[in-house]
């Protein structure tokens, strides 16, 4: 393979990439990582002096097996990889950095790598902006999201594992409102959260939902594309920026002459993105997108501050008409098991939620909002989310305490300290009073049995 990427020091570190990049890259996003193993880069770094290489030499010059690290990467479950050079591959495995017994990278393995995953417009991208994104698949072992980005002027990877096969709603542990709102006939829905808390994987268990539940028209505008959807009963069709369109505006600009039913889009990242979905969601279509917003309350506040001040009062009244609904993500680590569960945030804009994005003159009082629409909306907060999960011995209470938003009062429910008019954590704390009962029940029978002393002597005696 001709020396293409290497570049100089004293340029960028994939200089030769403005001009036309010829890397033999026949099959750039498929055939990954076979070639990895015969890298033409080892014979660069015998840098010991002549008469002086030894066992030590040549096993610092073994070539970087990027197939087999994504084999680790599948087998461990992990959600991500990094590599970077200087230190061996990472893993996050159930949310926590991993590295594996591998030697450290070296600025070779990466630059070869670089030229094995990527195409020739995205190394001019590159070179251009120094961070690029796309998505990989290897046969045999699965499909990634991968950002190429530059840090101390060596190349630097993320990459995010895709599943082949979409999740459902159910089999992801999401509530079953969420059913509902994918099935919605228009409106905006949001779903936020923080890097790595199952946006993506949320958002593609709702357009499989419709898949198999509507006959509608999808279009996805997505940078890369991640999930891959089969057509059932809705035909989809999938979008990626850079290699479909040009841009997420271009794309949006035209989206409304393609007879959509849904729309997807990846991200909200500007101001003419947010708008041109706000009028999708106003003239009938179902719009789905994401933020990165930690729940209910800052996703508005998000979506007001892309305007400015004198246009405040127009763009509340487009979002109270538009907005659909908010769904919020935070993965929580189980105690019974390995994996995670989400705690789910579910705002749906009803009456009462219209009226308070409209009114300029109080200030939004989301979190009541969620809890008087708890029973009759089928929406949540974060902690009624944590108390489910607690009270049915999924999560630990440790845990339960480090995610809540309201940890103090999240505590105080736990101790069973609340008003008694308060119903709307009714349904969240039914299995506990259930299993108090029958705890007492166990108790009651066990003391029965050693007499009556000693169900007198016991305090949680009947």
């Amino acid at each position: 393979m001709s020396e293409t990427i290497t570049g100089s020091p004293s340029s960028s570190v994939l200089s030769a990439a403005g001009n036309d990049h010829e890397a033999r890259v026949p099959q750039p996003v498929v055939t990954a990582a076979a070639p990895t193993t015969s890298a033409p880069a080892a014979p660069q770094t015998a840098t010991t002096p002549a008469g002086t290489a030894g066992t030590a030499g040549a096993a610092a010059a073994a070539p970087f097996n990027f197939k087999a690290i994504l084999q680790e990467m599948v087998r461990q479950n992990a959600s991500d990889l990094h590599l970077k050079v200087g230190r061996p591959p990472t893993l996050r495995v159930q949310g926590e950095l991993t590295p594996l017994a591998h030697a450290a990278m070296r600025p070779e393995d990466l630059k070869f790598l670089a030229e094995q995953v990527m195409s020739p417009r995205q190394v001019k991208e590159f070179a251009e902006h120094k961070e690029a994104d796309f998505a990989i698949g290897v046969p045999g072992i699965g499909r990634f999201r991968v950002n190429v980005y530059q840090q101390r002027g060596t190349i630097a990877y993320a990459l995010r594992s895709i599943p082949y096969q979409t999740s459902t709603i159910e089999e992801l542990n999401l509530p079953k409102v969420i059913e509902a709102i994918s099935l919605r006939p228009r409106g905006l829905v949001l779903v936020t959260g923080i890097t790595g808390s199952g946006k993506s994987t949320a958002l593609a268990a709702m357009i499989q939902y419709i898949n198999e539940q509507r006959h509608a028209n999808v279009i996805t505008i997505e940078d890369p594309i991640e999930f891959l959807h089969r057509d059932i009963n809705c035909h989809i069709n999938q979008r990626e920026v850079g290699t479909d369109t040009g841009s997420f505006a271009q794309a949006l600009r035209r989206v409304l002459r393609q007879d959509p039913d849904v729309i997807l889009l990846g991200e909200i990242r500007d101001l003419d993105t947010l708008d041109t979905a706000l009028k999708a969601a106003d003239t009938g279509h179902l719009v789905f997108s994401t933020l990165h917003t930690t729940d209910a309350t800052q996703t508005i506040n998000r979506v007001l501050s892309f305007y400015p001040p004198h246009q405040q009062a127009e763009v509340r009244f487009s979002l109270s008409t538009a907005l659909a609904a908010v769904v919020s993500l935070r993965l929580v680590p189980r105690k019974d098991k390995p994996g995670r569960v989400p705690a789910c945030e579910v705002l749906i804009n009803t009456a009462a939620v219209r009226d308070n994005i409209r009114d300029m003159t109080k200030s939004l009082n989301i979190p009541e909002l969620i809890k008087e629409g708890t029973l009759q909306y089928g929406m949540q907060s974060f902690d009624q989310s944590l108390m489910q999960w607690y009270t049915k011995g999924v999560i630990s209470y440790e845990n339960a305490i480090f995610y809540a938003t309201n940890p103090s009062e999240f505590a105080l429910r736990v101790q069973g300290v609340a008003g008694s008019s308060d119903t709307s954590w009714d349904a969240f704390q039914a299995d506990t009073n259930a299993q108090r009962r029958l705890r007492g029940q166990r108790v009651a029978r066990r003391l029965a049995r050693r007499g009556p002393r000693a169900a007198a002597a016991h305090p949680s005696g009947p």
